[in-house]
């Protein structure tokens, strides 16, 4: 198989540009002969739906959850940068291109990040329409703040819910257009197969959570916008119901997979406190504006943190990285964090965690201001610990937060699936190794708004495409799929529970895949995970039927596609005998412990085919050629 990135010739700025008036166009009265399906409705899969829907597509959105408004979009915190220069300290689409490619330790395409560059200057001016409540200065114009990784201030925010009330805009686009009749919305609703009739993506099964019923949609495209697969640590900060099925299912129909290994642990979480804990709470990025991080300087001292005096404290990323200091980037920061607690220097009951500590802000600023800024994360942590954070410094520790790999796209965000459209985080395009702070809403709408309108119209305008029923060979043999899945799932019969063995799971996914790796422990990972999915098909437990309501059953085909996927990241993860941003190889590092590329040999995509359930995966190579921006070893002391 051959990778066809379909980069644009020409000039990099330009490059945008001349492909919108390259591609093809569709009549307004022929837009509406057309039929799209969007499956998942965040950030991504809202905004593209109700733009396809604006456009006279005729469009289908799906979504698990009871309202698009329970996407786990909600759940940022921080901010969504863009390149305005409000703050005129030197931004520029340019400079938001390199700090994103930098940040990404130099593992995405150039042209695909500079296009994300480009058009977040005007997402903004889209949400300010709609009436987002971003943040503002007292004279009324908008507000901005800094995130990890870029030394301008270009994030705009909305206190430390800018994802809902992003969330919140798309949706009511979304319903206007549900209103109209353009979009037609199915919520509780899953997919759980990719119809693929000649080699092109043309519909899909789903299950009605409700009823349980199985149905197939069919259509002239499909739009995966469903997001991450953080969960397949068990423990992370995505919502439970977060999964991969809906990306997995199409890898196994031929859609590859790109570099499943890249995955991003988030310096600033709630550490975990108890074997009964069923998902981690994040704590924004922003506060790293104001918050310092620290830890004794001596090991195993249990002292209230009061009580350490200045002198006795390390601010060890003030230290490490003085040109950024707390807003190193994640990946740098969560290294950082495990090196100083692996040294003997945590805190907290477990000694797993470091300090985030406010205490020199309140001074400066007041209390007032700090509430003003950071309030509602504040009481989330306060109600979360039991402790007040604005008398007594946060206990933070890096945890699972999102993953930069994805489903392999092209410029056109197309999978290699034709007709098969991936967004946002569930495709791997632009975060490279590591993604920065305040830069997976601005590629959400960006992907939604911006970009997949005129590569869908573009794909429908060059393509023939034959009608297609629900009565086809291939819709049948993928309903009957899903049929006979469900009824293993069922029919197992085992004794462990779903819950079991997803924890069990992501115990070896973060033991041996997390924050760094070993050649020996991913080796033996793979060989855990082989046994693991063996064991699932023969001990598994779901109780219950697939003709109702039955999480049970929705869980474990989720956790089913969770274990192969494990162990696709474990293979990636070791094949690539480099260090890179969130792939840290313990045998690949700098004499101060900094990850050690290795571009002669790794400067690709790795993009995996699937080769059947006793198969071993494909690895297909797409090459990153770096003509505007050198890559270099990444420095940000």
């Amino acid at each position: 198989m051959t990778l066809n990135s379909r980069i644009p010739s020409g000039p990099i700025e330009k490059a945008w540009e001349k492909s919108k008036f390259d591609f093809k166009l569709v009549n307004p009265a022929n837009k509406r002969k057309y039929s799209v399906l969007v499956v998942g409705t965040g950030l991504a899969g809202a905004s593209c739906a109700a733009t396809l829907g604006e456009l006279g597509y005729n469009v289908k959105a799906f979504c698990f959850q009871d309202s698009p408004r329970r996407a786990h979009s909600i759940a940022a915190q921080g901010g969504i940068n863009a390149a305005k220069n409000y703050r005129n300290d030197g931004d520029s689409v340019y400079r938001l291109f390199y700090d994103t490619l930098k940040g990404g330790d130099f593992r995405a395409r150039e042209h695909n990040v500079h296009r994300l560059a480009e058009v977040s200057v005007n997402i903004i001016d889209q949400c300010v329409a709609q009436g987002v409540p971003f943040a503002r200065e007292y004279g009324g114009t908008l507000a901005n703040r800094s995130f990890g990784g870029a030394q301008v201030s270009r994030t705009f925010y909305a206190r430390g819910q800018t994802g809902q009330q992003l969330l919140i805009g798309a949706y009511q686009a979304l319903e206007r257009m549900v209103a109209a009749g353009q979009v037609k919305m199915y919520s509780r609703s899953e997919m759980v197969e990719l119809i693929v009739v000649n080699g092109r993506a043309r519909g899909i099964v789903t299950r009605d959570l409700i009823t349980g019923k199985l149905e197939t949609h069919m259509a002239d495209v499909v739009v995966l916008a469903t997001g991450g697969y953080g969960n397949v640590f068990y423990l992370s900060t995505n919502a439970k119901g977060s999964n991969v099925t809906a990306s997995w299912r199409a890898h196994k129909r031929g859609a590859l997979f790109g570099n499943p290994c890249f995955t991003q642990i988030h310096p600033t979480c709630i550490p975990v406190s108890g074997e009964y804990q069923s998902k981690l709470t994040l704590m924004s990025e922003s506060l790293r504006n104001d918050g310092r991080i620290w830890v004794p300087k001596s090991q195993g001292d249990k002292r209230n943190p009061a009580e350490i005096p200045e002198t006795e404290r390390d601010y060890y990323l003030e230290r490490m990285y003085p040109s950024f200091g707390n807003l190193s980037p994640r990946d740098i920061a969560s290294r950082a964090a495990k090196r100083v607690c692996a040294e003997g220097r945590g805190v907290g009951e477990t000694a797993l965690g470091v300090y985030l500590d406010f205490r020199d802000a309140i001074q400066r600023l007041g209390e007032q201001t700090i509430a003003e800024r950071y309030g509602n994360l504040f009481e989330i942590y306060e109600r979360i610990t039991g402790e007040n954070p604005y008398k007594v410094p946060m206990r933070i520790y890096p945890a699972v937060h999102y993953t930069m790999g994805g489903l392999w796209v092209d410029y056109h965000l197309m999978s290699t699936i034709p007709g098969l459209f991936v967004l946002g985080e569930a495709n791997f395009s632009d975060h490279g190794a590591n993604r920065l702070g305040a830069s997976a809403l601005m590629q959400g709408l960006a992907d939604g708004y911006f970009i997949a309108p005129y590569t869908i119209t573009n794909y429908l305008g060059e393509t023939k495409l034959e009608k297609v029923g629900d009565d086809s060979p291939e819709a049948k043999a993928a309903l009957a799929d899903a049929e006979s899945f469900t009824k293993r799932l069922l029919n197992t019969k085992g004794k462990k529970t779903v819950t079991q063995l997803h924890r069990e799971l992501g115990k070896v996914m973060w033991e041996y895949c997390g924050m760094a790796r070993n050649a020996k422990g991913l080796q033996g990972a793979i060989t855990k995970i082989q046994g693991l999915r063996e064991e699932f098909w023969q001990n598994v437990n779901v109780p219950g039927s697939g003709s109702d309501l039955n999480q049970q059953l929705e869980n474990a085909g989720r956790v089913a596609d969770f274990i192969e996927l494990g162990e696709l990241m474990c293979r990636d993860a070791l094949m690539r005998e480099e260090s890179c941003g969130g792939h840290f190889r313990e045998e690949h590092q700098t004499e101060d412990g900094e990850a050690k590329r290795d571009d002669e040999k790794f400067s690709f995509v790795a993009a995996w085919e699937y080769k059947g359930a006793n198969g071993t995966p494909e690895l297909h190579k797409e090459p990153l050629n770096f003509e505007y921006v050198k890559p270099a070893q990444r420095s940000y002391k």
